[in-house]
């Protein structure tokens, strides 16, 4: 387990079957819980935790329905509270007491959900170019339109009684960096490796077809609700945005850009010492497509010794 890149995977038993996960570095350690990105799995952490320090035991989990997890029961949406509940689940299951969090891309929102709610459970919270908790930059106005639109799609998923559609790999492959211009060759079939089934005239993908949009799943905040919630973390947080990620792609306005200036005095201004913002060079997958360029900062974040005052 101690040698770059050795992991073992891990199966955990859930009501409605299991969620699974890859780990890496002792039951000893200190434990950190690795959150992937939507429509991601835990393979998306294979290149940046080997790099990491061997102190610690990486558990990267692959959410409900995502990569080698169990899909949910017939019936039942992926809302963001349900990842939330998970992860209470997955840490119960462990025997979590305390834990830290790294959390890329929707796994930070997730995470950071989750460090605001159990807030005395959480040590530490590394964000992967994400916000803590999801918000809207088109505003609130468009929440009512996102849960029916999630709700008409689960509707028509489960009406439709297509099987399962197999696909070319190559094929898959190109669909992949076109919908996802962030992810490299190489690291786009890293994913897909997890992401898939092998048949004998294809790939299926593993991924439960309810799983559409993400805003059908977030639970987007108002702005007084961010401020609220970032007042309830007790962790030390560590903000990492990259320099081309998904909040620098350019869009029709700049109203992104505001939110994330919003998000980051925010959380200055509440968190105070216990808020680290660090920009480096990179897209969105900057953890994955150049882990080099994160590994430095996570590491001295993750070995720092101070105490975090937890309340009573």
């Amino acid at each position: 387990m101690a040698a770059k890149g050795m992991f073992s995977e891990l199966k955990l038993v859930m009501p409605w079957g299991h969620i699974a996960a890859k780990v890496w570095g002792s039951e000893q350690a200190p434990p950190v819980l690795c959150l992937h990105g939507w429509l991601d799995n835990a393979n998306t952490f294979d290149r940046l935790i080997p790099l990491l320090p061997k102190d610690f035991r990486y558990v990267a989990m692959d959410f409900g329905g995502h990569g080698l997890s169990s899909h949910y029961s017939p019936g039942l949406p992926y809302y963001q509270d349900n990842f939330v509940s998970e992860i209470r689940r997955v840490v119960a299951v462990l025997n979590w007491k305390h834990f830290s969090i790294l959390g890329h891309s929707f796994g930070g929102a997730v995470g950071g959900t989750f460090s605001s709610i159990f807030p005395e459970m959480v040590n530490k919270l590394i964000l992967l170019d994400t916000w803590p908790f999801a918000l809207d930059p088109k505003g609130i106005e468009c929440l009512l339109t996102y849960r029916r639109g999630a709700i008409e799609h689960v509707l028509q998923t489960e009406a439709s009684q297509k099987p399962r559609q197999v696909v070319n790999p190559e094929e898959l492959l190109q669909k992949l960096l076109k919908n996802n211009s962030h992810v490299s060759e190489e690291n786009a079939r890293l994913l897909l490796q997890r992401g898939t089934t092998k048949v004998a005239t294809g790939l299926i993908l593993n991924r439960d077809r309810r799983l559409a949009l993400p805003e059908h799943s977030l639970n987007f905040i108002s702005r007084e609700q961010f401020v609220h919630f970032a007042k309830q973390l007790q962790a030390h947080v560590l903000h990492i945005k990259a320099t081309q990620g998904y909040y620098n792609l350019k869009r029709e306005d700049d109203t992104d850009r505001d939110v994330m200036a919003f998000v980051i005095d925010t959380l200055k201004s509440v968190l105070k010492e216990r808020y680290q913002y660090a920009e480096v060079p990179g897209s969105h997958y900057v953890h994955l497509n150049q882990p080099e360029n994160v590994a430095g900062i996570i590491s001295t974040f993750l070995q720092c010794k101070e105490t975090i005052p937890h309340h009573l």
